[in-house]
């Protein structure tokens, strides 16, 4: 048993859970592509991405259809590390709570060079954030909490055991065919979202691939069950005593697991190194390298993996669009996978309801491609760097590395230089064609520039259950939201401009005035904010334009652009 919202609820095997195929209306209306039903949006693909966009676009009232060709979630822990921003995703998608109440947060890593810890970091050193900087928690828990979160919506169909074998694109719409325990079918949709991960099958579909590098390693994981008297850190060695010549992690998960990373080299047998027999004497050996040496222990899952960085060229390609390790690929040192995944999810979410409600034309999810190509780059540059500096591919790489981990003991220059993957934080969108910029002489400090994530603070007010506000809370989901900073005159007019400009834009916006006082510090600290600044923010939170007193044409203009009118 455990607590979900304070209530006392069954412990559900999400490894284990078997979802019915159930038989579906729609695989009568047509055996063909002749008169299919036709659906807003069909996502393919019940992972975290799938099931995050499923559940964005039915919270803004779009009908969804979600494919997936299994009956099951994943196994073993897989992703792990979810970052500050998606749990803030998390957060609008109404499961943030549940997934923090059951993951292990932490903030704190250690880095060390065969058995002596060359430094330690904090991911989070300043305060005031409503979530932690990381949270481990198994992927199976992520897909079952969006899984239920998903069932309890009216808006979403989910249909399992559904492969998509074809595809045909036309101007206004894509028909699927789709094969199912009872035959094929097919449906027709205005967009097709495609979140069916790295082997996709509408990537092969529409006939692209993914180019980039592959690395030539192998890495074990190993889910491991044992009761440990230990901090929840990141723990990452290059070549210990234990292990030597190679790298390894360690993680703390929920119900008393351990992730733990053994780099194996190219040379390894993937078979052989799954067995028992040849994981065991290895944690066993780790245990021993500290005061965990006697600590009883039992495997409960393994893998061995190899990894690439790599993305689609397009992740549009006409009424398909691709979200997550469809369209990109990293290696896992960083975390970066699953969490630009979900963060792909969010970014095309708002722009697919746009769309379909005429509030923006196609060129809209033109934007899409265009930022989430430049988050993919990002993300494969950081993971490349992490990759090349955890193995080596040289003997001068190697005394490079070697060297910079023995000055990072007392030099704090070199600890810039020591990579053992550089945590995921959320792409800045500087490039994006919907950003507004600056007007000229209004003068900003800080990292809030358009194409920012916005920052969370806290707030002086209350919520309904008594806990104190936070500002991305406040700001919830599904619309613009204009931040009008002050309480006098200056806000006043900045607020009526708001109001004014976002009337001739003819889009709902929602205004959240921040007082300039004592309980607002912290806000008006992370915003450089003065009395009438203005910071719009789009749906997904990122912030498209900032004024210190804007006037209605100046919101009017800003919102067309965010909305790629014109």
């Amino acid at each position: 048993m455990e607590y979900v919202g304070g209530l006392i609820v069954a412990r559900v095997d999400y490894q284990r859970q078997v979802f019915d195929y159930v038989r579906h209306p729609d695989q009568d209306a047509a055996k063909d592509a002749a008169s299919p039903a036709r659906r807003p949006v069909v996502v393919v693909g019940a992972g975290p991405v799938g099931l995050a966009l499923a559940i964005d676009l039915a919270q803004q009232r779009i009908p969804v259809v979600l494919l997936d060709n299994d009956d099951r979630l994943s196994t073993g822990s897989r992703a792990i590390c979810f970052a500050k921003r998606t749990l803030e995703i998390f957060d609008r998608l109404g499961c943030g709570d549940r997934m923090v109440d059951k993951g292990v947060s932490w903030k704190l890593g250690r880095v060390f060079f065969k058995d002596e810890q060359v430094y330690e970091f904090d991911l989070q050193p300043e305060p005031g954030h409503e979530r932690p900087a990381f949270i481990n928690l198994q992927q199976y828990y992520v897909e079952g909490f969006l899984a239920e979160r998903a069932a309890a919506l009216p808006l979403i169909d989910i249909r399992w055991r559904s492969k998509v074998k074809g595809i045909a694109q036309f101007d206004d719409h894509a028909v699927l065919t789709i094969e199912t325990p009872e035959g094929e079918y097919c449906i027709a949709a205005d967009h097709v979202a495609a979140c069916d991960g790295s082997r996709s099958t509408l990537r092969q579909l529409v006939g692209q691939e993914a180019q980039g590098r592959t690395f030539k390693d192998r890495f074990l994981i190993a889910d491991v069950k044992m009761k440990l008297d230990r901090p929840a850190e990141r723990w990452f060695w290059f070549d210990p005593a234990f292990h030597p010549n190679q790298s390894v992690l360690f993680h703390m998960q929920p119900d008393n697991v351990w992730r733990i990373d053994f780099q194996l080299g190219w040379d390894a047998d993937p078979e052989e190194e799954k067995k028992p027999e040849n994981i065991i004497p290895r944690v066993q050996a780790l245990l021993a390298n500290s005061a965990m040496k006697d600590a009883p222990f039992e495997l409960e899952w393994a893998s061995v993996y190899t990894f690439s960085c790599l993305r689609m060229a397009r992740f549009r390609h006409g009424r398909v669009l691709f979200a997550g390790d469809s369209a990109h690929g990293v290696s896992p040192f960083g975390a970066r996978g699953a969490n630009s995944g979900v963060q792909d999810a969010e970014n095309l979410a708002w722009k697919l309801v746009a769309v379909l409600r005429g509030h923006a034309g196609e060129t809209l999810l033109d934007s899409y491609a265009d930022e989430r190509e430049a988050a993919a780059d990002e993300n494969i540059l950081n993971s490349t760097r992490a990759t090349d500096f955890i193995t080596p591919k040289s003997e001068v790489s190697r005394l490079f590395r070697d060297a910079v981990l023995q000055l990072a003991k007392k030099h704090p220059f070199a600890r810039t230089l020591v990579n053992s993957g550089r945590l995921s934080v959320p792409a800045t969108l500087h490039a994006s064609p919907l950003n507004t910029a600056d007007v000229h002489g209004d003068v900003f400090e800080g990292r809030m520039v358009p194409g920012a994530v916005a920052a969370d603070a806290p707030l002086a007010s209350r919520d309904r259950a008594g806990e104190p506000g936070w500002l991305l809370r406040a700001v919830g989901t599904g619309n613009f939201a204009a931040l009008v900073f002050g309480d006098g005159a200056a806000a006043d007019r900045s607020a009526r401009a708001v109001a004014e400009g976002a009337s001739a834009a003819d889009v709902q916006v929602a205004v959240f005035q921040v007082p300039l006082d004592d309980a607002h510090a912290l806000a008006t600290q992370r915003y450089g904010a003065q009395a009438g600044t203005v910071y719009l923010l789009r749906p997904d939170q990122h912030v498209c334009a900032r004024w210190r007193q804007p006037d209605a044409r100046a919101i009017r203009a800003a919102l067309d652009r965010a909305l790629a009118r014109g």
